[in-house]
């Protein structure tokens, strides 16, 4: 066989183990001009575009951020984000919404926000007026609209009106509760008695009027977020997220979006994570913390993205979620479970956002 075959079949088969590897690690961004660069949940694409802009521009990480997911807001991306969306079972939308900075580990967030409507801009302002990291309710509309930002301002729209008085006519099904017994189809609530109710006899025969009653699943088109990452021409990572709750909540429920580590985690010195799912399992296994504290030990972002996706569904196997990990050096993946996940990227060798499919 001749030197030359021999080279060029030995040449073959490196590319195809390289090119192996590399679709085991991720999807790395271009060495050359890998920044700046941004990420972001589902295809939300005038969101990302109004972070490129901004990013390319000269923006900072967080300012691109805020730029993105104010995009988002004002569009309500898949009627998730911003106002308009995700009644609770009073018919009110409320705002949750986080930024972080991954160069100084900084975190802003408002939750279960009334009657402003941009979620991402109180998140800053949190951060940059005030030393805490979250503000709730009430106060978080009255300290939102003090430092500036429009309102009071009512967050229904006659969709979510419609889609709220629809639900009331079906019994208010699906919901959130469990273990309850009810007065009515929609309530008022009780709990269920327990053994240590056995011996009040009237409370006990009131209890057996009510009707026996048992929550429904989270549905996978519900409830969603935005969760975006810069990372700026500087290698600087902020990320920030916004959303306005699961559908038919109950008052007052704050879901994984403002919750730092859950739906989003950024430190410059690792990289970055989103997710997106049913909130209220996942910030019980904070998965973002645990994505980027992965890549700190040495893991790929698609092995850490996977770790962590499992770490939950080990618990929970009909969990609905996802998540994308991106590391310091723009490699990024995702993982997800329950559904067909998508997340977008704009980087310097792209003409435009780009899609990337996760299956489950």
């Amino acid at each position: 066989m001749e030197v030359g075959t021999i080279r060029n079949r030995l040449s073959i088969r490196f590319f195809f183990h390289f090119a192996l590897i590399l679709a085991a690690l991720g999807h790395p961004v271009g060495s050359s001009s890998q920044f700046p660069l941004v990420v972001s949940t589902w295809p939300f694409f005038e969101a990302v575009r109004a972070a490129w802009r901004a990013v390319e521009s000269g923006y900072s990480a967080i300012d691109a951020v805020v730029e993105g997911c104010s995009a988002c807001e004002e569009l309500r991306c898949d009627g998730t984000v911003g106002p308009g969306g995700s009644p609770d079972e009073n018919g009110e939308t409320t705002i949750d919404a986080l930024v972080m900075n991954g160069a100084t580990m900084e975190v802003g967030a408002v939750a279960a926000m009334r009657y402003v409507k941009d979620g991402i801009k109180a998140a800053r302002l949190v951060m940059q007026h005030t030393e805490h990291t979250m503000l709730v309710g009430e106060q978080a509309t009255k300290f939102a609209i003090s430092m500036g930002l429009p309102g009071p301002t009512n967050l229904s729209s006659t969709e979510s009106l419609q889609k709220w008085i629809k639900w009331k006519d079906n019994g208010c099904q699906p919901n959130f509760r469990k273990n309850v017994l009810k007065v009515d189809s929609c309530g008022p609530y009780l709990p269920k008695p327990t053994v240590e109710l056995c011996c009040d006899k009237s409370l006990m025969d009131d209890l057996g009027k009510l009707t026996p009653w048992s929550s429904s699943h989270v549905g996978v088109d519900n409830h969603d977020t935005i969760s975006l990452t810069v990372f700026d021409k500087m290698g600087h990572i902020a990320i920030g997220t916004s959303t306005n709750g699961a559908t038919f909540k109950i008052p007052g429920r704050v879901g994984d979006g403002p919750i730092a580590g859950s739906s989003a985690y950024a430190d410059d010195e690792v990289g970055a994570c989103g997710a997106t799912g049913d909130g209220d399992i996942m910030m019980r296994f904070l998965p973002c913390y645990q994505v980027v504290e992965s890549m700190r030990q040495g893991m790929e972002p698609r092995l850490a993205a996977k770790d962590a996706i499992q770490r939950i569904t080990r618990k929970y196997p009909d969990f609905v979620g996802a998540v994308f990990a991106v590391n310091k050096n723009g490699v990024h993946a995702g993982a997800c479970h329950g559904w067909t996940f998508q997340y977008s990227v704009r980087s310097p060798e792209m003409d435009d956002v780009e899609i990337f499919t996760v299956l489950p």
